[in-house]
């Protein structure tokens, strides 16, 4: 039932399994044409073919998974990695030795199950290093914004002293106040002759006005 309805979904909304993720935008998702995610897992799940529950720890302990442990629990870390890596190599040379002297012997079905041993404890100190390398990159990145912050807070700073700088000479090529109106004052004398002129030449236009008209007068006569 739950491979039809998968089926079903995925002929509704067809994606192309190289560049899926191309088809999730912002217009794709408001008009529904894209598959929704899958709900979220409750109880458990099962990741190579493993179990696992939702509340168990990202590392697991190796006795949670049924595993002998080969080296204490509170250790140097990168010592046991040595450890461990020479043993692999020993181990190896071993299972090359016996297939060439005795391929058919049962000790190497041993050796087989030593390397995979080996490998499962490397592969498990090395995921116990995920948690502080996880923590070591987020305080790089914190430390590469703060950086970045810190340097466009001082560029802008310098900017803004550079604009202060060219407001405070502009202030200083302004002349002072006093110079300044007496500059907009108008004396009264050019008010007064103004008037006068304008006065003038509003009486001459009105007598030319009537000396054209009695000029036009005679001329009829």
């Amino acid at each position: 039932m739950a491979n039809a309805e998968a089926s079903n979904v995925s002929s509704a909304f067809p994606l192309p399994p190289a560049n899926y993720y191309s088809h999730y935008t912002d217009e794709n998702i408001r008009r529904g044409r894209v598959m929704r995610p899958p709900n979220p897992v409750m109880e458990s799940y099962t990741m190579f073919g493993t179990p696992y529950q939702t509340d168990d720890s990202i590392i697991r302990p190796l006795e949670s998974q049924g595993i002998r442990r080969l080296y204490p629990q509170n250790c140097d870390r990168r010592r046991e990695l040595r450890k461990l890596n020479h043993s692999l190599l020993v181990n190896f040379l071993d299972l090359l030795d016996l297939l060439v002297q005795c391929p058919e012997s049962s000790r190497r079905a041993e050796k087989v199950d030593d390397l995979s041993l080996l490998f499962i404890h490397i592969h498990h100190l090395l995921n116990e290093f995920r948690p502080h390398q996880a923590r070591e990159t987020l305080r790089v990145m914190m430390e590469l914004q703060k950086r970045q912050r810190l340097e466009t807070a001082a560029r802008f700073q310098k900017h803004l002293e550079k604009v202060m700088e060219i407001l405070d000479q502009a202030l200083q090529m302004l002349p002072d106040n006093e110079e300044l109106d007496s500059k907009l004052l108008i004396p009264m004398e050019d008010i007064e002759n103004m008037d006068v002129s304008s006065s003038d030449d509003s009486k001459n236009e009105a007598c030319s006005t009537l000396d054209r008209m009695m000029c036009e007068i005679v001329d009829a006569l």
